[in-house]
């Protein structure tokens, strides 16, 4: 490993400033703010593209394989499709992810005017009291399930008063906590965790008076969730695209929240196999702890970069987080272990 200062209680207090900040895809104005004010600090030249990405580029030792890192901050979410009789919202999702996973989450409505009004996501028939065993039944899907207002607001008219409307964003509250035992409990772990990752690197780097071998263009996509985040955005001359997003955990997967995940394969086919033995050696070298993985149910914006034509070498690594797109959960040392992966391979 090269020698530098890791600063990772820095990193996790960006993480959790960042995660508090709503961000649901289409509504990350804020998020990128926040971000760009922070990569202020370091000697980046910031810009953001017509889309609302934000894109800062690192002039490195050369420019003969100019690289690029990409990560985002759009997240989960919902919006209001409709208001409906008793003054409840009906949702529909921004992302993929099971109802269930959010049933009795409380959220956050944002109006167009700049308003937020608070509620809970519930099942329409959410009481036993009231529905008995047809509570436990019902199935968890968009037509089951509500925005419950905490308003005295029990007609359409009443609500639309209020200044709520069809096509205003719903946030889900992320509930962050960092445990004495090195956890991160917290919603939208994917993918603000790998956007602190590179914040991460970037603070060690600057801090050490270093700079990446090669120009680097990092790219914080702002509609990954939705499958186009890393579509546009870059320079035409990179030869190398590293993404960093969350690696999943469960049976049958091999990542953990402990080590850095070096994905082979995701739905979107295999990375490809040059970045990917770098980065193995660049892990063994440096003494970082790695998994090889394959996710059959996941893609990355390092697709959306190549379904879009993209002609570089790409590659994907992340933190574990446990429970993806539901209630999730990473480690400190994951975290340590893939911010020390992207100094290696900026510096290399």
């Amino acid at each position: 490993m090269t020698e530098l200062t890791i600063d990772m209680d820095a990193t996790i207090t960006f993480l959790t400033q960042l995660l508090n900040i709503p961000s649901p895809t289409g509504f990350t104005e804020k998020a990128i703010t926040f971000v760009e004010d922070a990569f202020s600090a370091f000697p980046l030249t910031l810009h953001r593209t017509v889309k609302g990405a934000l894109v800062a580029t690192w002039e490195g030792e050369a420019a003969a394989a100019p690289r690029a890192l990409t990560a985002h901050v759009d997240t989960l979410g919902a919006m209001v499709s409709e208001i409906k009789d008793r003054g409840r919202l009906r949702l529909t999702q921004i992302g993929g992810y099971m109802w269930g996973s959010v049933e009795g989450e409380s959220v956050t409505v944002h109006t167009a005017e700049g308003c937020t009004f608070r509620g809970a996501i519930l099942n329409t028939k959410a009481s036993v009291h009231a529905h008995g065993q047809e509570a436990a039944k019902q199935e968890r899907k968009t037509e089951n399930m509500e925005l419950r207002l905490d308003l005295r607001a029990e007609k359409p008219e009443e609500v639309r008063k209020l200044g709520i409307e069809v096509g205003d964003f719903v946030s889900l509250d992320p509930r962050v906590e960092v445990t004495e035992t090195g956890f991160i409990r917290s919603r939208h772990l994917d993918d603000k965790a790998g956007v602190a990752c590179i914040y991460g690197a970037l603070k060690a780097l600057t801090d050490a008076g270093l700079r990446p071998a090669q120009r680097t263009t990092f790219h914080i996509s702002n509609y990954e969730e939705v499958g186009h985040g890393a579509a546009s955005g870059f320079p035409v001359d990179i030869v190398e695209l590293l993404a960093v997003d969350m690696a999943v955990l469960g049976e049958q997967q091999n990542s953990d929240e402990y080590t850095v995940s070096i994905c082979a394969k995701d739905s979107g086919g295999p990375y490809h196999l040059a970045i990917r033995r770098k980065l193995v050696q660049l892990a063994q070298a440096a003494g970082i702890g790695y998994k090889v993985d394959v996710y059959p149910f996941y893609g990355s914006d390092g697709d959306a970069f190549w379904r879009a034509g993209g002609d570089a070498r790409v590659g994907l690594i992340g933190p574990g987080v446990d429970a993806s797109h539901a209630y999730e959960r990473t480690h400190r040392d994951s975290l340590e272990q893939t911010l020390r992966l992207i100094v290696e391979y900026l510096l290399h």
